[in-house]
């Protein structure tokens, strides 16, 4: 399996551990002091330290790590010969050190080069992606979770690969802006023909009429009522709502649409009648598409992630046994990743592989 380099910041991040997940062998390099992933909170255990970050044990299980001061001659020294021996470098534009010194140390190298200069939510917002997510009459909001990171890092792992497979000698260069952008691609493309505004959606879709997120008892869930006079008869018998029940203009989809806030805030004086699991499994029993808006909590105890063997147990030797999501790629593969190593974990390891 090809061998990598990965000298990168968080967004980066993510792409190394999905090349881990295929099986290859990504050496993580970063400075003497812990690179700044291991910094990134929450940490596992009240102390905080170079093994304690939360992120760092995920995004980087499967990979080694090697401590180089790459200021320092010897440090460049060593990061050129281990450059000479791989197949791959993954790294946060600029590099550095100059392209010129990389191909000269391998000139058949595959390199990917990320340009991720600013914060996550900055770049969420200049992608365009932070326009299109909140309320239609309010302001923008944030997606929950490092949506950039993992956004990029999907595509710098592809990016890797392409590379590899291209030939020898390859340079991309990522942008992470340019990486959200393309999740947005729907919206441009809408303004672009019918030169109208690529409107919010808040929490009701634009699929069909009458679907969004509807509020349970203990939650969210999400209803798609099918958009044929059929189908919306065979709701109505379920709802038992009189008033939208007996309005016969209301069997038109287009109809519905122009009523959609009535309909849906009587939908949702029953919907709050349910826990959001019970409503999803009724409205499924009767072919109306639900999933429940389930919480990072949800996911743990989702029987179908539970099957598919998501979550794995990790066993770290200074901090326990840990709970985390074992990668879709890993699961395919039938591979359980390594914990995420210490600083400098395999310093000695690598030079002896140098060496010989």
């Amino acid at each position: 399996m090809p061998r990598i380099v990965e000298i990168a910041g968080i967004a980066a991040a993510y792409g190394g551990r999905l090349l881990a997940e295929l099986g290859h062998d990504v050496i993580r390099v970063e400075p003497p002091g812990g690179d700044e992933l291991r910094k990134l909170g929450p940490s596992l255990t009240s102390h905080d330290g170079a093994e304690a970050g939360a992120y760092h044990q995920f995004l980087n299980a499967g990979k080694r790590s090697l401590a180089l001061d790459l200021t320092s001659d010897d440090g460049k020294a060593t990061l050129a010969k281990l450059l000479g021996t791989v197949d791959a470098l993954l790294a946060r534009a600029p590099l550095p050190f100059s392209e010129a010194e990389v191909r000269q140390a391998n000139p058949a190298l595959a390199i990917v080069r990320i340009a991720d200069p600013l914060p996550e939510i900055c770049t969420y917002a200049r992608s365009g992606l932070l326009a299109l997510t909140g309320q239609p009459d309010g302001r923008p909001m944030l997606m929950g979770g490092h949506a950039a990171y993992a956004a990029t890092g999907t595509f710098a792992a592809m990016a890797v690969l392409t590379a590899l497979l291209a030939g020898e000698g390859e340079t991309i260069d990522l942008s992470a802006e340019e990486c959200l952008a393309v999740l947005g691609e729907q919206g441009v493309i809408a303004e672009t023909i019918t030169h109208e505004k690529f409107e919010r959606r808040g929490y009701r879709g634009a699929v069909t009429a009458i679907s969004g997120a509807f509020k349970c008892a203990d939650g969210y869930a999400m209803l798609s009522v099918p958009p044929s006079p059929a189908n919306w008869g065979r709701f109505m018998e379920w709802v038992g709502d009189p008033v939208l029940a007996e309005d016969k203009s209301l069997g038109d989809e287009a109809e519905r649409r122009a009523r959609q806030k009535f309909v849906i805030d009587r939908l949702e004086e029953w919907t709050a009648r349910f826990g959001k699991e019970e409503l999803v499994i009724e409205a499924q029993e009767r072919h109306t598409p639900a999933a429940p808006v389930s919480t990072a909590l949800d996911l743990v105890d989702d029987p179908q992630l539970a099957a598919r063997g998501f979550l794995r147990t990790i066993e770290h030797p200074e901090l326990g046994p840990m709970l985390f999501p074992n990668g879709a790629l890993a699961t395919v593969a039938g591979r359980q990743l390594a914990p995420a190593p210490r600083l400098g974990q395999h310093n000695a390891e690598i030079l002896q592989e140098l060496a010989s």
